[in-house]
């Protein structure tokens, strides 16, 4: 689960809504499902700018329920506001915003929200046509787009939201504060659910460093050049500036956030989209992490560099890897079953798509018979793209998966430290994706060291390289850009002009700049619209950063440099673990 800081950090202000809408939709489904399944065992990873947005939330909405301040994000808080924007503008930008959900899913199936949204299709493309649409109009829209956007436990379980569903048109000011009711008790609630579900042993909670940097390359800006000899680097400088040091402190501001928040310590970190490499590993490490996971052509890579002969069949991938002399192990992900569930089964029936998903793992688990021991399957991706394509909300699908994989008798669900707990203490309960055999000799053969990997080629799940973050054109400008603002930073930390409350502004100010989600987005092959949000967004959080400096920011901030028109899978929110062919 992650999404990018989305506020203006100066000002509170939140310039998109995902972290509260997927929240409402994908957390707190995710939640339920692992809730309905007593035995059902997952690893559930957030990134700590995250979870701070979620807390922000929950926080605004108590405050505007018990002394009407002001929320800080437009779109939640036009539900707050009794009477709808008057000028063309605005109006605009609220019809415009209530648009930005999946058609097929979450417009379609709903007659009145679809109604309405193609009324609005045929009126944008006429001058002036918003000035003639009604505040009735913009209310029911409104709130069709929250109900839309809705966890579907959450409409299956809440007379409240089945009320509204039934009325379906004339919403009144009454109407959308029971939803924002709804949705501060949601938001308020989704992460308690999670602590109490890791404190009962069912999920465990597992962290990324805290702004979800891409830690190898800020380390080295070469390492890209490990799976990639010929990538295009950056032309500002070679390397980023004290780069180690910038991600200890993610690690570190990582984890006392997440210890704030669940009260516990992670045992694992899942690196920011999957990226790692020799030296991260050993910054993991001694950081106190047990285990780290990455992607799978990530591994193969590493084994083909020491002449490893991968095997057809893969038993090199289910299994958990050491390296050098740090104790961490090492995760990798099945791309073809985990990317089955982010790409594929979203047009399948729920049964079949669970069923086949189980048919996978049983021809999984003759290599378990064979080699008389357990085998570990890691089914990796995306927490909250996913669902949006899939018939309400992947219900469905992950209704009849968990509870097939709970009760099945040669799958056992269980967690990344459940399986190093059972390797080093042999325990036969394991508890995720794992096919255990049954025999004693699996018993001594579980207690084997895990095998260690001689050299790691430093890459990312996607493609096993850095290509979606580096080596672009647009990309590598952003790199550029990051980079001068860095050299900016440490010239003001060096001449010690700044308070200790400001330099800790503009510490944490530069963590956000460091984010991985900037240069996802930045490039050609992207969707025009993203692209510019996120642009918009990254040069916003790189001036409010000089200005914590009392630095006059760079003259090219203020205009646009990247500009997309791609239409990739997914709207370019998930990619695959290995390229089509």
């Amino acid at each position: 689960m992650h999404q990018p800081e989305y506020r203006d950090l100066n000002s509170g202000q939140y310039q998109l809504p995902w972290t509260y809408l997927h929240a409402l939709k994908d957390y707190t489904d995710m939640a339920a499902h692992l809730e309905m399944e007593p035995e059902a065992r997952a690893v559930v990873n957030f990134a700590p700018v995250l979870l701070e947005q979620i807390e922000d939330y929950s926080a605004q909405i108590e405050a505007w329920l018990q002394h009407g301040e002001s929320i800080r994000d437009p779109l939640l808080g036009a539900l707050a506001t009794e009477s709808m924007p008057q000028t063309s503008s605005q109006r605009l930008w609220l019809a415009q915003s209530c648009l930005k959900a999946n058609r097929t899913r979450m417009v379609d199936p709903w007659p009145v929200y679809k109604g309405l949204v193609d009324m609005l299709t045929r009126l944008q493309d006429q001058n002036q046509a918003i000035d003639y649409v009604s505040d009735q109009f913009l209310s029911d829209l409104l709130v069709w787009y929250h109900l839309s956007w809705m966890g579907e436990t959450i409409r299956r379980g809440d007379m409240r939201i089945k009320h509204l569903l039934d009325k379906g048109t004339h919403f009144s000011f009454d109407d959308r504060n029971l939803l924002i009711e709804v949705i501060g008790e949601n938001l308020s609630r989704v992460l308690e659910r999670y602590k109490i579900l890791a404190r009962q042993g069912r999920i465990e909670l597992s962290m990324t460093p805290y702004g979800h940097p891409i830690m190898p390359l800020l380390v080295d800006l070469n390492s890209a050049r490990e799976a990639w000899p010929e990538v295009v680097l950056p032309t500002r400088s070679t390397a980023y500036p004290d780069g180690k040091t910038r991600v200890i402190w993610h690690l570190e501001k990582g984890i006392s956030t997440f210890e704030r928040v669940f009260e516990m310590r992670p045992n694992g970190c899942w690196p920011s989209e999957g990226s790692i490499s020799g030296p991260v590993l050993d910054l993991l490490g001694e950081n106190g992490f047990r285990w780290t996971a990455s992607g799978e052509t990530v591994l193969a890579n590493s084994l083909k560099s020491s002449g490893s002969d991968l095997a057809d069949r893969k038993e090199w991938l289910y299994q958990h890897y050491g390296y050098g002399k740090t104790p961490i192990r090492c995760f990798f992900r099945d791309d073809k079953i985990s990317d089955a569930i982010g790409f594929t089964y979203s047009t399948w029936h729920g049964d079949d798509a669970a069923a086949n998903f189980v048919h996978e793992l049983e021809s999984l688990a003759e290599l378990a018979e064979e080699n008389a021991a357990p085998i570990t399957v890691s089914v990796i991706l995306d927490g909250e793209n996913a669902w949006e394509y899939y018939p309400a909300n992947g219900y469905y699908f992950l209704s009849k998966l968990y509870r097939v994989l709970s009760s099945h008798p040669k799958i056992q669900m269980t967690t990344f430290s459940d399986i190093l707990d059972m390797a080093s203490t042999n325990r036969p309960d394991g508890a995720a994706s794992q096919v255990p055999a049954k025999s004693s000799e699996t018993k001594r053969k579980d207690r084997r060291a895990s095998p260690v990997l001689k050299n790691v080629v430093s890459g990312s799940w996607v493609y096993g390289t850095f290509s979606t973050w580096i080596g672009d054109r647009d990309k590598n400008r952003g790199w550029d850009m990051l980079i001068e603002a860095k050299q900016a930073y440490d010239d003001a930390i060096s001449r010690k002009g700044l308070s200790s409350s400001e330099s800790d502004r503009a510490t944490h100010q530069l963590a956000i700049c460091e984010g991985s989600d900037w240069c996802w987005w930045f490039g050609d092959y992207n969707p025009s619209g993203s692209v510019s949000d996120f642009d918009r967004l990254y040069r916003m959080h790189l001036g409010e950063l000089y200005r914590h400096l009392g630095v006059q920011p760079p003259e090219y901030l203020e205009r646009a440099f990247t500009y997309g028109g791609g239409d990739p899978a997914t709207g370019g929110t998930m990619r695959r673990g290995q390229e089509l062919t």
